[in-house]
């Protein structure tokens, strides 16, 4: 039935008076479940360090980093934890496969970082190192071998993840 203009003017007039009522209840079971998923999220944080002048290479490894001691090799410099250690010029001069600067400050992080319980076990000691994709191997071989000298017995590198290549995506052979 259709409804006259005098009925819908009534209708709209006294309708403008009432107040609409906020559904408490309905907003606090959405920010719980945001609190919730932000709790639970919070854990999957970056280990490693963002830096803007590497550009690290990709891989399709799903592993996730650990919290280890980070050797970056910028295309100027090697850090440990952030630190300047040593120049490239001056890794890529030294002779033999160790570099001094490195060692000295890889020593350091063992005496610093790790507990004595690792302190004996080398084969637990980790470190990882985030290297630009375009650093020469002779200087990641050196970077490697010092770190084993410095007691590290698992070494990591770091890489960007991602997506792996289906065999129906890849382009065909002629």
């Amino acid at each position: 039935m259709e409804r006259s203009n005098r009925a819908r003017r009534m209708r709209k007039h006294h309708g403008r008076n009432r107040t609409v009522a906020l559904q408490l209840v309905s907003l606090m079971d959405i920010f719980t479940i945001l609190v919730f998923f932000l709790l639970v999220n919070s854990s999957d944080v970056q280990v490693l360090p963002n830096a803007k002048d590497i550009q690290m290479p990709e891989s399709i490894a799903e592993q996730k980093p650990r919290e280890t001691v980070v050797v970056m090799v910028t295309e100027h410099a090697i850090l440990v934890q952030g630190r300047p250690v040593a120049t490239i010029d001056e890794a890529m001069n030294t002779a033999g496969l160790l570099i001094p600067a490195l060692q000295a400050a890889l020593m350091n992080q063992n005496e610093r970082l790790l507990s004595q319980d690792l302190a004996a076990d080398i084969a637990k000691r980790e470190v990882t190192i985030m290297g630009d994709k375009e650093i020469p191997y002779s200087l990641l071989k050196k970077v490697m071998a010092t770190c084993t000298q410095s007691d590290y017995g698992r070494i990591s590198l770091a890489v960007m993840q991602r997506s792996p290549v289906t065999p129906a995506a890849e382009p065909a052979a002629s």
